[in-house]
C-alpha cells in the first residue's frame, strides 16, 4: 500500500484515547513539564532540585525523611539531590541534636534568593502558559489535581 502524502492525510482519530484522563494528564504534563524545564534552565535547576529547595525554604529546619515523604521521593534520592543543593550552597546541613542520624535542612541566603528567582521564572512561563485560562479555571484545575495526588494508594 502506497503511503499518503501530508496534504491527503486526515487528521489522526484519538476520540478514544482523548476520553481517558490519565491520557489528557500525561499529554497536559509533558508539556507543562517542558515549559518547567524551559524556565528553569538558565538557572540550573531542574524540577526535582526546585521541589526540594522550595520545600527547604519554606519548612526551615525541615529532615530530609520529611522532603522524601512530602515529594513521593526515595530517600536515597532526596540524598543526592540535597547533596547537590548543599554543594552549591543554597541549602545547609545541621546535626539534630539528640539525633545522630538526622539533618534539619535550612535554606542559605543564596538559596533563598535563587528560589525566589526560579519561582518568579516558573509563574512567568505558567501566566504565559495558562494565559486562555481564568483564575476561577486555574484554582479548578489546581483543585481537581491536589485531589488526583492526594489519593491513598
Amino acid at each position: 500500500m502506497a503511503q499518503r502524502s501530508k496534504a491527503d492525510r486526515l487528521p489522526i482519530v484519538q476520540s478514544d484515547l482523548l476520553d481517558l484522563v490519565g491520557y489528557n494528564m500525561k499529554r497536559a504534563y509533558m508539556r507543562i513539564y517542558q515549559d518547567f524545564t524551559d524556565a528553569l534552565s538558565t538557572l540550573d535547576l531542574r524540577q526535582r532540585t526546585f521541589s526540594v529547595l522550595s520545600l527547604v525554604v519554606e519548612n526551615p529546619d525541615i529532615s530530609q525523611s520529611e522532603v522524601a515523604r512530602s515529594l513521593g521521593i526515595e530517600r536515597s534520592g532526596t540524598v543526592v539531590i540535597v547533596d547537590e543543593l548543599e554543594g552549591r550552597d543554597l541549602i545547609r546541613r545541621d546535626k539534630v541534636p539528640g539525633d545522630r542520624r538526622a539533618y534539619a535542612l535550612g535554606a542559605t541566603a543564596e538559596g533563598k534568593a535563587l528560589y525566589r528567582a526560579a519561582l518568579k521564572r516558573i509563574m512567568e512561563h505558567e501566566n504565559t502558559l495558562l494565559a486562555g485560562f481564568t483564575q476561577a479555571d486555574r484554582a479548578a484545575l489546581n483543585r481537581l489535581l491536589q485531589r488526583i495526588h492526594s489519593l491513598k494508594s
